[in-house]
């Protein structure tokens, strides 16, 4: 700063010198203008340059983080004061007026510094900058009248600078976050209809989803009024048991991924429900990876389309709980899973086929069951215990009993399953 002469009557001043201790405002001119003749003015500018280098050393020295930053981030930074300098002179034309001048400096900022740099971080650099223009644009004055009439100015121009830096992020925050809502919804729908290309990855990736994590689809109805934001609460949910989590409303259903695995003791789960509307919710398996959560999301539809035929269904329920709803809505994956569960192993011994159905038949009553089979009852409950160490399924549970009345109805129907089809998505 050795190229400017100050009066040499003149102190380096700060706000103190001017408002005083106590805060004391000293009389100043009509309008700031009034006070700073245009050579001033011009000489404000024609150090702008050299100002806007020793604001960017100044912060250097300040700010950890500003060595951080690539040449190119930091030309793009002294850009910016250095036009906040220049724009300083045509805001002190019309200081009341619009602050449009103002603004400008800041909408020369490039994205990638905007997402580089954050709103705090800006704030403490406008802070840095704003000190060194207090301390050396006064000296540019000639007399105490420009020199109240330049600190107090730059005071009230710092302001403003602050309060369009904070206009310029809050747009950029917007901005990104309407981007990464079009994205999430893009990864959420190419899930759904089984798009396995890199470019799901890719966008995953980029909304913070770890490659190798696994996928776990859970789907439901929307709260009414909140499709907008309900993504986010599942996110700051998420985020609180340091999970991953995808969502998009399609329509009136709600699709969530999450990451791992959702069990029904999981104080995870008891919250993530509570940003589903009212009604089923169904969870499908979890898969290896997001790449494989197409089987996921396909159980988890077919599910949420056929719980309605179970009246009093947990909430949540898994998909593969739902398996005879399923199956009766026409979902052929849910007709081969109960044949490859139940119906193919028992079909190895027909007896254990006949005493489950006469058993089902007989309504639970071992006794009747036995006689219906000239067997003891003790041999119905041998024979009953094989069923469940083979299928997982006990007749004497009445939804058990379901499942394996279904199962086994099914299996002796025409095998062409002439309108059944794999469940869409």
């Amino acid at each position: 700063m050795s190229d400017v002469e100050p009066d040499p009557r003149l102190k380096t001043t700060r706000a103190t010198d001017v408002f005083g201790d106590r805060g004391a405002h000293v009389p100043a001119p009509a309008t700031v203008y009034d006070a700073l003749p245009e050579t001033l003015l011009r000489r404000v500018k024609q150090y702008s340059g050299r100002l806007a280098t020793e604001a960017i050393h100044s912060m250097s020295e300040q700010l950890p983080y500003f060595s951080d930053l690539d040449a190119a981030q930091r030309a793009s930074v002294q850009l910016v004061v250095q036009t906040a300098v220049v724009n300083f002179v045509e805001w002190i034309q019309d200081p009341e007026g619009n602050v449009k001048f103002t603004v400008q400096a800041f909408q020369v900022v490039p994205q990638d510094l905007a997402r580089r740099i954050s709103l705090l971080q800006t704030v403490e650099m406008v802070r840095v900058a704003m000190e060194f223009f207090e301390k050396w644009l006064p000296l540019l004055a000639r007399n105490d009248a420009q020199l109240r009439a330049l600190t107090e100015s730059v005071l009230r121009y710092g302001r403003e600078i602050g309060f369009a830096a904070a206009a310029i992020y809050a747009s950029a925050a917007e901005s990104r976050g309407a981007w990464d809502s079009r994205m999430e919804a893009l990864v959420v729908d190419a899930v759904v209809r089984g798009d396995e290309g890199p470019q799901l990855l890719s966008r995953a990736a980029a909304l913070n989803w770890a490659t190798d994590a696994t996928a776990t689809v859970i789907v439901g109805s929307p709260p009414p009024e909140q499709n907008v934001s309900v993504a986010l609460s599942i996110h700051n949910t998420a985020k609180q048991y340091d999970r991953a989590a995808l969502s998009v409303v399609q329509g009136s259903t709600l699709v969530a991924i999450v990451e791992g695995p959702l069990r029904m003791t999981d104080r995870f789960l008891a919250d993530l429900l509570d940003q589903f509307a009212d009604g089923p919710v169904v969870i499908g398996p979890t898969m290896p990876n997001l790449a494989a959560a197409h089987a996921s999301a396909v159980e988890a539809m077919a599910g949420m389309r056929a719980v309605a035929g179970w009246p009093n269904a947990p909430r949540p329920t898994y998909s593969g709980d739902l398996l005879p709803e399923r199956a009766l809505n026409g979902d052929l994956s849910a007709i081969e899973t109960m044949a490859e569960t139940i119906t193919d192993p028992l079909s190895k011994s027909e007896t254990l086929v006949n005493t489950v159905e006469a058993y089902l038949d007989s309504g639970g009553q071992v006794e009747t069951c036995a006689r219906e089979l000239y067997i003891h009852p003790n041999t119905v409950r041998y024979r009953l215990k094989k069923v469940i160490d083979i299928t997982g399924r006990d007749a004497s549970n009445p939804r058990d009993a379901f499942v394996l009345r279904v199962a086994l109805t099914i299996s002796r129907l025409p095998q062409n399953h002439q309108g059944m089809t794999h469940p869409a998505p």
